[in-house]
C-alpha cells in the first residue's frame, strides 16, 4: 500500500509538473534579475524566511512544553530545519517522521505524543491559513483568484469530503475497529488538547504572525522580479500555495507548489515571463537553503542517515 501511495504521489507530481512545464514553454523566456536592488530583495527574503523558521521552532518548543515534553530549545531549532529538509527530499513528508524519531531519542517523550505536537502545529496552521485565504479571496482581492468563483461549489466539495469521512468512520465502527482507532489516536490528541487555554490562544496569534512573515518572503521575491503585488496578494499566495502543496506529491511538493504559484501569480496580474521567473526564484528561496542547512544539521548533530536507520530499526523491532 505504501508503494502504491508513493507511486500515486509521483504520478500526481509528474502530471502537475508536466502541465507547468507545458505552460512555461509557451511564455517568454524568464529573466533572472541581477541588479543590486533585486539582490537586496532576495537577500531580505532569505533573512525573513530564516526568522520565520526560528519563530516556528519557538512555537514547537512551546507546544512541547505544554504537553510535558522537556525538549531543549536547540533541538527544536535543529530538528525544525531537519524536518524541512526531510520533507523536501523524502517521500510522504517524511521530515515529520524524522523530527519524531530523533526528538524521541533525545527526550524519551514517546513517539505518538511527540507526533501529537506536530498535529497541534498543523491545526494552528490550518486555522490561520483558512482565515487568511477566506479574508483575502472574498473580502479583499478582486478578479479570478480561485479556480472557481462559486462558493456553493466549494462548500459542496467540502461537504462531500466530510460525508465520505463520516461514511469511513461508520464502516470502521460497524466492524468494531473504532475503539482500536481511538486507542491509537488518543496520544495524538495530547498536543491539540494542550492548546485549549490562553497559551494556545497566544500561540494562534503567533501563528498568524508567522504566516504574515512568510507572506513577507513572497512579497520580497515579488519585488525582486518587479511583480507589483499587494500585501493582501502575498497573503493570498502563501495560503494558496500551502494548501495546494499539501496535496499528495513527490518530495518538495514538485509540481503542486509550482502550479499554485504560477496560477496565483497570473491571477494577481503577472505576465507569463514574470510568473515563471517568480516561480523559479521563490522555489529557490523556500527550498534550497533550508534543505542544505537541514542536511548539515542532520549529519553534524544527529548522526546522519545511519542514526535514523538505526532508530527506525529499533522501533520496528520493539513493535
Amino acid at each position: 500500500m505504501n508503494k502504491r501511495f508513493a507511486l500515486f504521489q509521483v504520478l500526481f507530481s509528474v502530471v502537475a509538473l508536466g502541465a507547468v512545464i507545458w505552460w512555461a514553454s509557451h511564455q517568454d523566456p524568464p529573466e533572472i534579475p541581477s541588479g543590486t536592488n533585486a539582490i537586496a530583495w532576495l537577500a531580505g527574503a532569505l533573512v525573513l524566511y530564516a526568522v520565520a523558521t526560528c519563530v516556528r521552532a519557538e512555537r514547537w518548543h512551546a507546544i512541547l512544553g505544554e504537553t510535558g515534553i522537556k525538549a531543549k530549545r536547540s533541538d527544536c531549532y535543529g530538528l525544525s530545519v531537519v524536518g524541512y529538509m526531510g520533507n523536501n527530499v523524502l517521500p510522504a513528508r517524511a521530515g515529520e517522521a524524522l523530527r519524531v524519531v530523533l526528538l524521541d531519542g533525545r527526550t524519551g517523550g514517546g513517539k505518538r505524543k511527540i507526533l501529537g505536537t506536530i498535529v497541534a502545529e498543523r491545526l494552528l496552521d490550518v486555522i490561520a491559513l483558512v482565515t487568511i485565504f477566506v479574508l483575502t479571496v472574498y473580502l479583499v482581492l478582486e478578479g479570478d483568484v480561485v479556480p472557481t468563483d462559486e462558493p456553493l461549489l466549494i462548500a459542496g466539495i467540502a461537504f462531500a469530503a466530510l460525508a465520505l469521512l463520516g461514511a469511513v468512520l461508520w464502516v470502521i465502527h460497524r466492524r468494531g475497529g473504532l475503539a482500536r482507532v481511538r486507542a491509537i489516536l488518543s496520544p495524538l490528541a495530547d498536543g491539540p488538547r494542550a492548546l485549549l487555554n490562553r497559551r494556545g490562544a497566544l500561540l494562534l496569534v503567533v501563528t498568524f504572525v508567522l504566516w504574515a512573515m512568510e507572506a513577507g518572503v513572497y512579497l520580497a521575491v515579488a519585488r525582486a522580479v518587479d511583480l507589483q503585488i499587494s500585501t493582501s496578494g502575498a497573503l493570498y499566495l502563501v495560503a494558496l500555495t500551502n494548501f495546494v502543496a499539501a496535496l499528495p506529491a513527490a518530495p518538495g511538493s514538485i509540481g503542486t507548489f509550482d502550479a499554485a504559484v504560477a496560477f496565483g501569480a497570473k491571477a494577481l496580474g503577472a505576465s507569463g515571463s514574470v510568473a515563471v521567473t517568480y516561480l523559479l526564484l521563490l522555489r529557490f528561496v523556500l527550498y534550497v537553503p533550508i534543505t542544505i542547512v537541514g542536511l548539515i544539521v542532520l549529519v553534524a548533530r544527529y548522526g546522519g542517515w545511519a542514526r535514523l536507520r538505526q532508530a527506525t530499526h529499533l522501533e520496528t523491532s520493539s513493535a
